[in-house]
C-alpha cells in the first residue's frame, strides 16, 4: 500500500492524559534517578579501588608468599563481583521502577534484561549477594588457618557466625526463587483455565 500525496496519514495513537494526582504519583519514579546516578559514582570509586589493589599486588609480586597473592586476587574479585551487582542494580532497578532504556535490537544489550521484571531481579541480586559472601568466606577460611598462632585477624567465634550469615543468605535465596516458582506455577494455571474457558 503507497500513500499519495492527497492520501491522509492515519492518525498517531494519542496517550491517555492522567489526572494531575496519578501523573504526580507516577511522576514520583524520577526520584530514584539521583540514587541511580550515586551508584554509578560508587562504581567509580571500586574501580579507583580495583586499580588501588592491582598496583599493590604487582609491586609485592616478589615479595608476597602463594597465600598472601590468593588472598589479594580473591580481594580483586570480590571489588569485580560487588561492581556486577552495582551494575545489574542500576540498569535492572532503573529498567524495572523507573524508565526504559529501549535498548532492543543493540549488540551490547544484556542477556538478562531483555526478561527482566522486579521478581528476577530480586533473584540475581540474592545470587550475586551468595557469590560475595562465598568470596569473603574463602577469604577467611583461607586465614582461619593462622588462628592457632594468634596472627589471624579473625576469631572461632567470627569464623562461626560469617558461616551461619552465609547459610541464611543461602536459605534466604532458595526461599525467593521456590516463591517466585509458586507465583509463576499460580499464573500460569490461571491463565491455562482461562483459555480452557474460552474455548
Amino acid at each position: 500500500m503507497s500513500f499519495t500525496p492527497e492520501t491522509p496519514l492515519p492518525p498517531e495513537p494519542q496517550r491517555k492524559a492522567l489526572r494531575p494526582i496519578p501523573l504526580l504519583i507516577f511522576s514520583s519514579r524520577w526520584l530514584q534517578l539521583p540514587l541511580y546516578i550515586g551508584l554509578i559514582v560508587a562504581q567509580g570509586v571500586y574501580v579507583v579501588l580495583f586499580l588501588k589493589e592491582l598496583w599493590h599486588l604487582f609491586a609485592h609480586a616478589f615479595d608476597f608468599s602463594e597465600q598472601q597473592i590468593m588472598l589479594a586476587v580473591l580481594g580483586l574479585i570480590d571489588v569485580v563481583m560487588i561492581s556486577n551487582l552495582l551494575v545489574m542494580v542500576i540498569v535492572g532497578g532503573y529498567e524495572t521502577f523507573v524508565s526504559r532504556l529501549n535498548l532492543e535490537g543493540h549488540p551490547d544489550q544484556p542477556e538478562w534484561l531483555s526478561h527482566v521484571n522486579a521478581s528476577v531481579l530480586k533473584i540475581k541480586l540474592a545470587m550475586a549477594i551468595i557469590g560475595i559472601s562465598s568470596i569473603h568466606l574463602l577469604r577467611t577460611f583461607i586465614e582461619a588457618g593462622s588462628l592457632a598462632s594468634g596472627k589471624s585477624g579473625y576469631t572461632e567465634t567470627g569464623v562461626m557466625w560469617q558461616t551461619i550469615i552465609h547459610t541464611v543468605f543461602i536459605l534466604s535465596a532458595i526461599g525467593i526463587a521456590y516463591v517466585d516458582k509458586l507465583s509463576n506455577d499460580s499464573a500460569e494455571h490461571a491463565e491455562n483455565a482461562k483459555q480452557a474457558v474460552s474455548h
